[in-house]
Parts: structure tokens; C-alpha cells; sequence
């Protein structure tokens, strides 16, 4: 979801988000009881997401509505399971609930839009002796359908969720989306950067925290790069890391238990890719914003094509990479949106 669907600060936040770009309309509501739903909540639905696709392709018959013990979810987005972090999980929900996304993606006539909230209802269960038994929840149609459909559905590196910013997370969904096989990776403007986020941050301090994330690298299978045009208009380039080396043979257990109503086995297998070696970048690909019109459009197409068939070479500013950080995990998990591979 490259999209600006969540808020990508933790504090409270009641402030409703409005994009519009193209033919796509997004406008996120909030209560003020418990505030917009934050990046760091839609772990919930990475979760979600992750066992539909499993039963899916197990042959196992799915459903919107699921089961689990809080545990099972917070271990899987690799949290904490003390009493505060159980009360989080609750707040999360409850913020999940009480968000309302009113949409024209997916929608099959011009002007049209979907409602809904990313979870219909939840609850806790309990035992026949009144015991606390885990949580049901209800996720809506428009998510459901869009996990089933196989070109809407990505991996994720599992050390995303050890990303602790949100523009950090916001910036691998956007560019995991983008990137998909482009092996000359794709070039974002700052400007619809910061429109697109649905960030409350001002511009300037929007780009400095760019800057920022440029110098630290901390996208995981992906180098990311400043580049100034020779008219001053700033860019995000970002290019996948090569993989290198052996592939790890067999599969391993993600310890994630679970008793979805939907079939979903007792134990959920998760391939491990190979491993990846990091690598300092010094020569730019070629620029490619003739193909990424929507992302790189700060006032519509015509400007896009315009850069596109300028000869002018841009420059690059700042090239800055981390060739010591170590490499992350780099076990995948489902993320529900369009491969850019396959535009």
C-alpha cells in the first residue's frame, strides 16, 4: 500500500487524510476517541493477510473472519508479549476499527467509492469456565478481495518490521510496490513524496527527513539515492540490491500458531531466500520517468513527460550508501498490493 491509508507518526491523530492524483481519491477519517490508525497498526493486517494467503494455497477454504490468541499476532510482527504490549494490540484494533477509508481504487465506474473500515468488528473470546481465549475479528470485503488477487499481493522482507519510523515504513511499501523486478530501480519527486504520504510534517521538514533516511539506508534489499536535476528539482532513486550467493534450502517454521476459521494449518512455512551482500553503487541508472508518470507527477502528466524528454543529464548530489551495515533477514512475507514487475 503505497498510498497514504495511516497515519505515519504514533501521536494521536485526528486530522483527516485527503489525496488526489490522477484517477485515485483517498480520504482517511479518524474519531477523536481513539485517533486515525498508524503504519505501526496495519501490522495487524500484514498478519491478516499473510494467513488468507496461506490457506489459499494450502486448497483450504478462506474467510473475512479470523481467530487468534494475541500472542500468535504479536509474535508474527515481531513484538513484545508483556501486559502493555497486550493493551497496545487492543488499541491497535480499536483504532483499526474506528478508521474509515473512503476510496476510488478498485471501484468499476468513474467517481464511484468504497467506505470501510479496515476491521468490520472484533472481539475477545472466552472458554466455557469464562477464560480469556483470544480475539475474532472481521476484516472488510475491499481488503479481503484485494488479498485473493494474486497481482495485488507482495512480499515483504520480515525485517521491515523492525523499521521504528514511519516514513521508514511508508518508504519500503512505496518502493517495494514501485521497484517490483525494475532492476533501474525508479525515481520519485520530493513534493509528491510529501503529498503522497499524507505526512502533517511541513515540506522542509519532510525532505530533511528524506535526507535523512537517504544517509542512514535503512530499507531492507534496497539502496536508496538523492539526485538533484539541473533545474533543482530533488529526487528519491532508489535501486534493489543484487542478490548474491548460496539460497538457503529448506523450509523453516515461523513459529506463528494459528486457528484462523479459515482452514489455515496449525504451523505456517516460510521459504527462506537467499542471502544478500551489501554493495556500494557509484553510477546512476538511467533516468525512467517517462514510465512512472503517477509517481513522479507533482501537477499532472504533461509535467512528467516534459522532464522525461529533457536532454539535460541531472547530477547527483548525493550518493551516500552504507556498504558496512549488515545485511537483514531476508525471509518475505505478503504485503497486499500491485508488483511494480509487472507494470
Amino acid at each position: 500500500m503505497a498510498y497514504p491509508f495511516f497515519s505515519l507518526s504514533k501521536s494521536h491523530r485526528t486530522a483527516p487524510i485527503d489525496f488526489t492524483a490522477g484517477g485515485v481519491s483517498i480520504r482517511v477519517e479518524a474519531v477523536p476517541d481513539h485517533g486515525m490508525a498508524t503504519i505501526w497498526d496495519a501490522d495487524i493486517l500484514i498478519w491478516a493477510a499473510s494467513q488468507i494467503v496461506e490457506a489459499r494455497d494450502e486448497g483450504f477454504r478462506t474467510s473475512r473472519l479470523m481467530a487468534a490468541t494475541p500472542y500468535e499476532i504479536l509474535t508474527f510482527v515481531g513484538r513484545g508479549t508483556s501486559m502493555r504490549d497486550y493493551q497496545r494490540l487492543k488499541a491497535a484494533l480499536d483504532r483499526l476499527q474506528s478508521t474509515t477509508v473512503s476510496t476510488s481504487i478498485r471501484q468499476p465506474s468513474e467517481g464511484r467509492r468504497h467506505r470501510f473500515s479496515w476491521i468490520n468488528e472484533w472481539q475477545e473470546r472466552a472458554d466455557h469456565q469464562g477464560r480469556p481465549d483470544g480475539i475474532e475479528l472481521i476484516v472488510p470485503d475491499w481488503f479481503y478481495r484485494a488479498v485473493l488477487d494474486d497481482g495485488l499481493v507482495l512480499t515483504i522482507d520480515r525485517a521491515y518490521f523492525g523499521l521504528t519510523g514511519g516514513l521508514d515504513r511508508w518508504l519500503y511499501r512505496l518502493v517495494r510496490k514501485h521497484g517490483g523486478r525494475q532492476r533501474g530501480g525508479w525515481r520519485f519527486d520530493f513534493r509528491h513524496l510529501h503529498q503522497k504520504s499524507g505526512s502533517l510534517s511541513p515540506y522542509k521538514r519532510f525532505a530533511f527527513e528524506l535526507r535523512h533516511i537517504i544517509r542512514r539506508q535503512p530499507l531492507p534489499g534496497y539502496t536508496l539515492f538523492l539526485e538533484v536535476e539541473a533545474g533543482g528539482r530533488t529526487l528519491l532513486a532508489f535501486e534493489p540490491v543484487p542478490a548474491c550467493g548460496n539460497p538457503v534450502d529448506g523450509v523453516v517454521l515461523s513459529g506463528t500458531r494459528t486457528i484462523v476459521p479459515s482452514g489455515t494449518r496449525g504451523s505456517c512455512y516460510r521459504e527462506l531466500k537467499s542471502d544478500l551482500t551489501c554493495e556500494t553503487k557509484k553510477k546512476n541508472r538511467p533516468r525512467n520517468l517517462e514510465s512512472n508518470k503517477e509517481s513522479n507527477s507533482v501537477e499532472g502528466a504533461r509535467d512528467v513527460e516534459n522532464i522525461a524528454q529533457d536532454p539535460t543529464p541531472c547530477r547527483s548530489k548525493a550518493r551516500e550508501v552504507n556498504a558496512s551495515a549488515p545485511c537483514p533477514d531476508t525471509r518475505m512475507l505478503p504485503l497486499d498490493d500491485r508488483p511494480g514487475g509487472k507494470r
